[in-house]
């Protein structure tokens, strides 16, 4: 039960101690810095760090601020000192994003037309249009000029040939 009364009491310190100084800290660190959402960062850290150390914390004088301010400076001056600091650059302009490795993709594509030249001219048009075209057995039959079940024929026939095709080059079983 006390336990739980000190650790309410120190919440209790810590939200008196935020109240009372967070806004002229803030201040202080936007003028260091001149960057807002830095500051916010640097304060919650500063704040963190008091926390840490609750002697800090129960102390109302005014060497908690004095603290306060001290730890707030000396994080902006090791942000600035650090390599991070040195090796970014700032910019307005956001970096264009990394998209997926498509080479997969690519070499399955030029496998797949590599196996197509093998198809006879009637099987391969009828493949095409089917997959690539995204055209129906319907549509096939009135663009062709064939029936519809030549048309399924054709389709059954040449993805049996392209799939020996693709057992040829060692891409399928």
């Amino acid at each position: 039960m006390e336990v739980w009364r000190v650790v309410d009491d120190q919440a209790e310190l810590l939200r008196t101690l935020h109240d009372q100084h967070a806004p002229a800290l803030y201040r202080f660190v936007v003028r260091l810095t001149g960057d807002r959402a830095w500051a916010e960062d640097v304060v919650q850290e500063t704040l963190f760090r008091a926390w840490r150390s609750p002697a800090i914390i129960q102390n109302t004088g005014t060497g908690v601020q004095a603290w306060l301010f001290t730890v707030a400076r000396n994080l902006v001056i090791d942000e600035f000192r650090s390599a991070r600091s040195r090796n970014e650059i700032g910019t307005d302009v956001l970096p264009e994003r990394a998209s997926a490795d498509r080479t997969d993709e690519l070499l399955q594509a030029w496998l797949v037309a590599d196996a197509l030249t093998d198809l006879t001219a009637e099987h391969r048009e009828v493949l095409v249009q089917a997959y690539y075209g995204q055209k129906s057995i319907a549509e096939l039959s009135a663009l062709l000029g064939i029936p519809e079940g030549t048309v399924k024929s054709r389709l059954h026939y040449g993805l049996r040939a392209v799939k020996l095709a693709l057992q040829e080059r060692g891409v399928t079983r």
